[in-house]
């Protein structure tokens, strides 16, 4: 009897657990790991350099008469698909007029790249050369050696999707049952450098509900708009909810598009119609965000002067 006890105690605790997972708080803060359609996370498209040559003293090293190979390793650790042509790279650093064997300092991916998922856990990946037939050769004098760096600024077209489950549809938000509006509500949010921090719905009037969507830009790079130029002074997104007719969306006044100052945003979702009297269900919303993210890696390289 004892251990039944025992056992029925543990099974209780674990229920509570289970339970306040899954449960938003009124000040909308979520614990985002609750069972949902993503795995989440921070990470979009990732680029590294592909070595140039052996390291010595902690840098890469090659003499002035040898040449080697520019790759680099494009992989999609997010969980948005990329298309051939979405993403775009320019190599930037050293000059043009000291190399040969570049025949492009801009390429693209050739290839769709996968992103994360139950049968792909790593994401796709590409190689992408800048020297495809041949090697880069540094053509400029060399006295001693000459330490160059590289960088590589990469862009790249991503989404971010979202969906906020058991929205309550109350025509009444002082009626207790079925579910409550004014609370923070649990998510999913697909893995990509712009991310959902927390949502929340509240009332707007009788018959009106609002949702409260903040995001984040919780990688080291910067976004904007599918099309539009970047502005150092804030990253930009475009979102859009599941049914556009049904809510108005919009984020310090503006329609359909958001700007993160310091990186954060706020989005206010407000349904055009009351609900007709006595309604009362829950329902899942969800919401997308598109843009272009842009961020910019380096790596060094020492060429040494040969020996004549």
């Amino acid at each position: 009897m004892v251990k039944f006890k025992q056992i029925l105690i543990i099974m209780v605790l674990a229920g509570a657990l289970v339970l306040s997972g899954c449960s938003g708080s009124s000040d909308g803060d979520l614990d985002t790991t609750s069972p949902g359609a993503y795995f989440g996370g921070s990470e979009g498209a990732d680029v590294s350099f592909e070595p140039f040559s052996i390291i010595e003293e902690g840098i890469y090293t090659i003499f002035d008469s040898e040449d080697f190979p520019i790759e680099v390793v494009l992989s999609n650790p997010g969980e948005h698909d990329l298309e051939v042509g979405d993403v775009r790279l320019e190599l930037l650093g050293p000059a043009e007029a000291d190399f040969s064997g570049i025949p492009s300092w801009e390429l693209s991916n050739s290839e769709a790249i996968e992103g994360i998922s139950e049968f792909n856990p790593e994401g796709g990946e590409e190689i992408i050369s800048f020297t495809p037939s041949d090697y880069a050769l540094y053509t400029a004098d060399v006295v001693g050696y000459n330490d160059l760096t590289w960088h590589l600024n990469y862009e790249y077209d991503y989404e971010t999707q979202l969906i906020v489950n058991d929205v309550c549809f109350k025509e009444d938000s002082a009626d207790d049952r079925v579910c409550t509006v004014d609370e923070g509500k649990v998510y999913s949010v697909s893995g990509a450098p712009i991310t959902v921090t927390s949502v929340s719905e509240d009332s707007g009037g009788r018959g009106i509900i609002l949702l409260k969507i903040d995001i984040s830009n919780v990688n080291t790079g910067e976004s904007t708009i599918v099309g539009e130029d970047f502005d150092d002074r804030f990253s930009q997104v475009a979102f859009e909810i599941s049914d556009p007719t049904e809510w108005e969306c919009k984020s310090g006044g503006r329609e359909g598009e958001a700007r993160l100052v310091d990186g954060e945003a706020s989005i206010v979702c407000r349904l055009v119609e009351p609900l007709e009297e006595d309604t009362l269900y829950e329902a899942s919303v969800s919401m997308a965000f598109s843009y272009t993210y842009r961020d910019i890696i380096q790596e060094s390289l020492r060429v040494k002067e040969s020996a004549e």
